[in-house]
């Protein structure tokens, strides 16, 4: 597996934090930034891990921002993303197993990073499990599809 990660400079703790998991998982990942604390825009850095997840050079992305909202926004403006703003671990895997999201987003100011590294943990363990989820998420690519 491969994740492109990002983050404004509201996420850049976390951010940091979470690639530390991944090598210890042994999954490889690209840093898209941001990679300063001065005030940067969130949708900079939404936009390159969600071209990157559509475009199949990655399988995954993770962003971080001060709340996750605005990353969440931004990512699930492109076509092909189901971007999911999750601050627990039960979503963490409802999200993963019903809705096959291929971006997860956070928010370091409402969150830790243990529990960050948890649901991120449980997000990247977690496989679809199609069935009956697979017709609903056909039926969110059917909304997309007729909206473009």
């Amino acid at each position: 597996m491969k994740v492109a990660i990002g983050s404004d400079h509201g996420g850049i703790n976390i951010k940091e934090e979470l690639k530390a998991l991944m090598d210890e998982m042994g999954i490889s990942y690209e840093d898209v930034g941001c990679d300063c604390t001065d005030s940067v825009d969130y949708p900079d850095y939404a936009l390159p891990v969600a071209k990157k997840v559509v475009e199949k050079e990655v399988d995954r992305g993770i962003l971080v921002c001060g709340t996750g909202i605005g990353m969440s926004i931004a990512a699930n403006k492109v076509k092909g993303i189901r971007c999911a703003l999750v601050h627990d671990t039960f979503s963490a895997k409802a999200t993963r197993e019903h809705n096959d999201t291929n971006i997860l987003a956070m928010g370091e100011r409402v969150i830790g990073p243990g529990l960050a590294r948890d649901i991120t943990k449980i997000w990247l363990e977690t496989e679809f499990e199609g069935g009956r989820h697979a017709t609903r998420v056909g039926k969110i690519t059917n909304i997309e599809e007729s909206h473009s």
